[in-house]
């Protein structure tokens, strides 16, 4: 199966647009993350120029926080859905505008609140009283009113993984749907805060569009009442569509702005969209090498890269499409378990694939754009990976390998 128009097979070889994926792991080593250029831009233009109201689209910056790939969706015109001041300091390293950012997540410090403003995002989307109240706080101390937004639960069951199923009851994000208008009398009684607009976000890899829409419907007759009480000026929907991990036939962004237009396009309020997986998940593979072959009951892989680089099948049980860089061996392929370097038996990458390689060999992993390297760690002190960008025939560097004293750049002995 392939995922993207960008990475496709060439007789038996991978490329990447028009870059030999063998040639570029010879040139930057393995582990290596790849993207495709042109696949991020088609993926972020698949939500801007679909979308017929006014409306922002924020790409989520957790899912790749590469400055390249920031900086491409500013060349863009995106706007960004941020989780923390480092995530802010990106976007402005690489050139993004910080007055269409969104700052998103249930923990935000003093200090980076006030980072934020300094900076003059767009709006906070709070998600306590307790929040909103250390917020105003910040503001009065600049003099200033701090935009804000309320994210609310609206008790929408995404049938997701349950890790990232956001909007239940049960999850640590957003105000009570009950609890909602309550909130938000408090938080036009604060000194420090304007009222902005209102969010929501129900989970992440949502492969139906009924979830959405049950979310529109609740959305809708909130903002209503809300645009009438506080003249709200935006109603963000968060992100959360999935893309195709194993035929998941997830719904096609066209459609699902279609579905926003028919519940919102009436209501003169701007639309903000926090899409991330589905801009640059399919964007991304990471490429790794064969070190050994372990033959018995069960039939082993080993190969350079672990979960350190590449987490979402042990944290998530994800299924991610592993392939053969060369094919031209595929007839002989073996149900085989493809394992990583790291001392944990969830070292995994996939389970009972057929693959037909030997020692040195290169597999694919596809997919991997998105909560791949963001996600990666030192653990084991090994070294991250490179990443590289494509466009056409060219590549780029944007992210040097660590180098084993980079382990502990930081650390003091005694």
């Amino acid at each position: 199966m392939e995922y993207s128009d960008h990475f496709v097979y060439r007789g038996n070889q991978l490329y990447a647009e028009d870059c030999s994926v063998a040639d570029l792991a010879k040139k930057y080593g393995t582990p290596l993350y790849i993207y495709s250029h042109d696949s991020l831009k088609q993926a972020f233009l698949n939500y801007d120029t679909n979308l017929a109201v006014p409306h922002t689209i924020c790409y989520s910056v957790k899912a790749n926080s590469n400055l390249a790939v920031l900086q491409l969706m500013a060349s863009l015109g995106s706007g960004f859905d941020i989780v923390s001041k480092g995530e802010l300091a990106r976007v402005v390293a690489a050139g993004g505008d910080p007055s269409k950012v969104v700052y998103s997540g249930v923990g935000k410090r003093d200090d980076e609140i006030r980072y934020a403003l300094e900076k003059g995002i767009y709006c906070f989307n709070a998600e306590s009283k307790m929040e909103l109240k250390t917020i105003s706080d910040v503001a009065v101390s600049m003099n200033l009113k701090a935009p804000v937004a309320l994210r609310v639960n609206p008790d929408v069951d995404p049938h997701t993984h349950h890790h990232i199923a956001t909007g239940l009851k049960t999850s640590k994000f957003g105000v009570a749907w009950e609890d909602v208008l309550n909130v938000y009398e408090y938080a036009s009684s604060l000194p420090g805060l304007q009222i902005k607009g209102v969010d929501c976000h129900i989970g992440s890899q949502i492969a139906s569009l009924s979830p959405f829409a049950e979310m529109a419907e609740k959305i809708r007759t909130l903002a209503v009442t809300l645009k009438e009480r506080y003249g709200i000026e935006f109603i963000d929907v968060g992100g959360g569509l999935g893309i195709n991990y194993d035929n998941d036939g997830v719904p096609a962004t066209a459609d699902y702005m279609k579905l926003l237009e028919s519940y919102f396009k009436d209501l003169g309020l701007r639309l903000v969209l926090e899409p991330g997986r589905s801009v640059v998940g399919n964007a991304g593979i990471l490429v790794t090498r064969v070190q050994y072959l372990k033959q018995g009951a069960s039939n082993f892989i080993i190969v350079d890269a672990g979960m350190n680089d590449m987490i979402r099948p042990a944290l998530y049980s994800a299924w991610m499409n592993i392939s053969e860089v060369d094919r031209s061996g595929a007839s002989s392929a073996v149900k085989s378990t493809v394992v990583g370097p790291i001392c944990e038996s969830s070292d995994k990458l996939g389970e009972d694939r057929l693959l037909a390689v030997k020692q040195g060999d290169l597999l694919v992993q596809f997919s991997a754009g998105a909560y791949g390297f963001s996600m990666s760690s030192n653990y084991n002190s090994r070294p991250r990976a490179a990443e590289v960008m494509v466009k056409g025939d060219r590549d780029f560097e944007i992210r040097t390998r660590e180098t084993v004293e980079d382990l502990w750049r930081g650390e003091h002995l005694l």
